[in-house]
């Protein structure tokens, strides 16, 4: 396994985020693919064996379920201080006034759960999972900055915005010399690289790691256009949101990625993460997995290092589209 710095900070995670969306109880979450617990933590303890110590989940996932599936497997497989713990915060976690979004109220009530359903006294990186334009940034950030403080976060990192949303936030905690978002949670792979036009070069000049969320493009990279769709594929609605609608101009990129693949004797997936982690700033993808070999894929795609040649035959048939994600 490879470890490197998240941004500029001083923290050091693997190159490999494990995200833990699929992992929950039955029947509380919204997805038919998910995995119970059971499923769940021989996949978690495998991450942890093979040197993967950089775990992301979310308040929202599986209504908390999957922050508490993800305390207990590491309750039992590793050190706390081992392991990094990355949660995040914004969608509704119950009906009613104050039950999202990024308010003083909000995000101290929902990093008290947090931390209850993780069995932990602090998490490592608290993101905020979306922009609230309903709550002044100032009153988020300086929530945050005292959460810090408080000892319940180590540090603070921001997920699917906009660039110039990210550089307001920065420049706001330069100012008021507040703890600054050390990561960037966002939405890039082979089939949508709109976020290259600005988001990746901030990142860059800002020291803001990249962690991105859907490097498979939610599997749709790891296997030729015409292979039978897997279960995850065929009834993941989000999915469809994303990718539905821009279907004619995907598969040529899929196409061109199956063929550099088939020239190197590598799964697609390994040279589709390949030319993820090549891209700077890149810190970790975060990589679902519903078997520990998905798991073992990724961290081979560590070694793949892709020759400019190579990755000018992968982004050519690229077309720019619509935003998506937000």
């Amino acid at each position: 396994m490879e470890y490197v710095r998240l941004g500029k900070s001083g923290l050091e995670v693997s190159r490999i985020c494990l995200g833990c969306l699929t992992y929950d109880v039955p029947g509380t979450g919204r997805h038919a693919w998910t995995l119970g617990a059971d499923s769940s933590t021989p996949i978690l303890r495998h991450a942890i064996e093979i040197g993967i110590n950089f775990f992301d989940t979310a308040n929202v996932y599986s209504k908390g379920t999957s922050e508490e599936v993800l305390g207990r497997a590491i309750k039992e497989f590793a050190r706390r201080d081992e392991v990094v713990i990355a949660t995040k915060l914004f969608s509704p976690m119950r009906p009613g006034p104050n039950a999202e979004g990024l308010s003083r109220k909000a995000i101290i009530t929902e990093l008290d759960a947090s931390l209850k359903r993780l069995a932990t006294d602090y998490i490592d990186l608290y993101q905020i999972h979306r922009w609230d334009p309903n709550t002044p940034i100032e009153e988020t950030l300086e929530t945050l900055n005292d959460m810090i403080k408080a000892g319940k976060i180590r540090y603070i990192g921001a997920s699917t915005m906009r660039a110039w949303q990210l550089m307001k936030a920065l420049a706001v905690s330069d100012a008021r010399g507040w703890n600054r978002f050390v990561s960037m949670q966002n939405h890039i792979n082979l089939i949508y690289r709109e976020e290259e036009r600005e988001m990746m070069g901030l990142c860059a000049a800002e020291g803001v790691g990249v962690i991105p969320w859907s490097p498979l493009a939610r599997g749709i990279l790891a296997r030729p256009w015409t292979a039978e769709p897997t279960n995850r594929s065929a009834s993941d609605q989000f999915t469809k949101t994303l990718y539905d609608d821009t279907k004619e101009i995907d598969r040529p990129v899929v196409d061109r990625l199956a063929e550099v693949a088939a020239a190197r004797g590598l799964p697609m997936a390994q040279v589709a993460l390949g030319w993820l982690l090549q891209k700077p700033a890149m810190v970790a993808p975060i990589m679902g997995a519903t078997k520990t070999s998905h798991l073992d894929d990724a961290v081979a795609a560590l070694a793949v290092k892709l020759s400019p040649e190579e990755v000018s035959a992968l982004e050519a048939p690229y077309v720019p589209r619509k935003e998506i994600g937000f």
